[in-house]
């Protein structure tokens, strides 16, 4: 349990709007999200290999090599990018780096069976 109040802590704090987060890049539109991307993502059994396909309008299908598939929706409110899925909603960012698009979900109630997903933009 200390484990993953850690890692919670650590992913509010890398999360956190005052750190200034590097390369962070301002959404206007869902549309910027459409693509393919690959990542992980925290659930059940741990840190898991996961794919997304996002489309045009934010809608967007993500499973994991154990088969889990999750569906929902990338929606803007009051110029922040959210989420709704058929698990969890919650907030997500996206963020540059060295030539790298990384998007990042966090539940808004994360616990042991959803937790933060981080996608990487496939070329």
């Amino acid at each position: 349990m200390g484990m993953h109040l850690a890692l919670l802590l650590a992913a509010v704090f890398a999360l956190s709007p005052l750190d200034g987060v590097a390369g962070e890049k301002q959404i206007v539109s869902v549309k910027e999200l459409e693509g393919n991307w690959r990542g992980w993502v925290t659930g059940e059994q741990g840190d898991e290999r996961a794919t997304m396909i996002v489309s045009p309008d934010g809608s967007y299908k993500a499973s994991t090599i154990s088969g889990s598939t999750t569906v929902g929706t990338f929606y803007l409110q009051n110029g922040k990018l959210r989420y709704r899925s058929s698990r969890t909603t919650g907030t997500a960012s996206v963020s540059e780096d060295k030539g790298k698009t990384v998007l990042t979900v966090m539940p808004e109630d994360p616990n042991y069976r959803t937790g933060r997903a981080q996608y990487e933009r496939l070329k």
